[in-house]
């Protein structure tokens, strides 16, 4: 007996990451169909059980555009307007640039996504459907976002495994710059000059211990998908790295000078920051419902994810209840309950009534 349409799937892009969601998604019980431009990578999911079929997937519920950031947005607009499509259909990407992928495509259906997490595997015999289990998964909610799309992604990825937290476009373009992008190019300049240090001496490459291989170990990444990174989001990219040449100046500065309490002043801000890391998440045995009526219009949906994603503050899940009675609804979010407090403060600062109901 086939899946409903309910769980049907589509995931456009059958290489490492959408090959993994395909995984993921078939685990959790969708039947996923697979499409790409080259028709090999495709025979080859259908050969590792990363998708069902290959097709168009015209019934899908849900369609994952897992293509190049570059080409994202007009596959994703593409399939919205795709003659004989699922008009209830909830669009979704992987693109590691959201503010030119979401700017582009300006449909309700269309929800913004990054999952944060990648291997040094490529292609979609690196698949793994576990992946994005503890993982942080971005998504990016405007004013024209529908709360019911909004909804079955999140719950889609949490069943995948992730954490969602919700972002605006430009804050997670200028945050990932910091943590992903910037981070990658270093790892790669670095990887390039210990390489080409090793053409004038072979030993160096054997003297390669943990530390050198854990901060170069995402220069092993997929290279192709990095130069459309660059050119999405080079303002952020930038600018980040413009920081980091300060702060390295900065650093030489105080190696040149034997400046010793200068670099353990940094070295320990740096030991102490790395140590504080958040641990990968996982849902967290008390939750809260809070529950807040709101204008039943544009916007409600982008305003609430966006501040519980400036607290810092996990969604586990969301729902609107509407109103038959006029413009109004009810918003409830699912938080864990050492968070409640103080969403709920933030949401009656901007004018919002909310209660708060302690789940056992």
């Amino acid at each position: 007996m086939s899946p409903p349409a309910a769980r049907r799937a589509l995931v456009v892009g059958t290489g490492l990451i959408g090959g993994s969601i395909g995984r993921a998604l078939r685990r959790s019980g969708w039947h996923v169909t697979g499409r790409d431009a080259d028709e090999s990578r495709v025979r080859r999911a259908l050969e590792l059980g990363a998708i069902d079929a290959s097709g168009d997937g015209l019934d899908a519920a849900l369609v994952v555009v897992a293509t190049p950031a570059g080409q994202a947005a007009a596959v994703a607009c593409h399939v919205l307007a795709e003659e004989g499509r699922n008009p209830d259909v909830v669009v979704t990407d992987v693109s590691g640039v959201k503010v030119p992928v979401v700017e582009a495509v300006r449909d309700p259906r269309f929800v913004g996504g990054h999952p944060m997490a990648g291997s040094e595997q490529s292609g979609i015999d690196g698949a793994d459907p576990d992946l994005f289990v503890g993982a942080t998964w971005v998504l990016t909610p405007t004013v024209e976002t529908d709360a019911a799309a909004y909804t079955l992604v999140s719950t889609v990825v949490t069943e995948l495994g992730a954490e969602v937290v919700a972002l605006s476009p430009t804050d997670h373009d200028r945050l990932v710059a910091v943590v992903s992008h910037v981070p990658h190019l270093v790892a790669a300049t670095l990887m390039n000059a210990a390489a080409e240090g090793a053409e004038a001496d072979g030993a160096l490459l054997r003297l390669a211990a943990g530390g050198f291989r854990d901060m170069t170990r995402v220069a092993a990444g997929q290279p192709t998908i990095w130069p459309d990174i660059c050119a999405e989001n080079a303002d952020a990219i930038v600018a980040g790295l413009d920081r980091l040449l300060v702060d390295l100046g900065e650093l030489r500065d105080k190696v040149a000078r034997a400046d010793r309490s200068g670099l353990l002043e940094v070295l320990g801000r740096a030991s102490t920051a790395r140590r504080e890391l958040p641990s990968r998440a996982t849902r967290p045995d008390r939750l809260a419902e809070l529950r807040a009526p709101i204008p039943d219009r544009e916007g409600m949906l982008a305003e609430f994810t966006g501040l519980a994603g400036d607290l810092g503050v996990n969604i586990y899940d969301l729902t609107i209840a509407h109103s038959a009675e006029g413009p109004r609804g009810v918003l409830t979010l699912l938080v864990a309950s050492e968070d409640a407090a103080r969403l709920r403060k933030a949401i009656e600062e901007r004018g919002h009534s909310c209660t708060v109901i302690e789940l056992s």
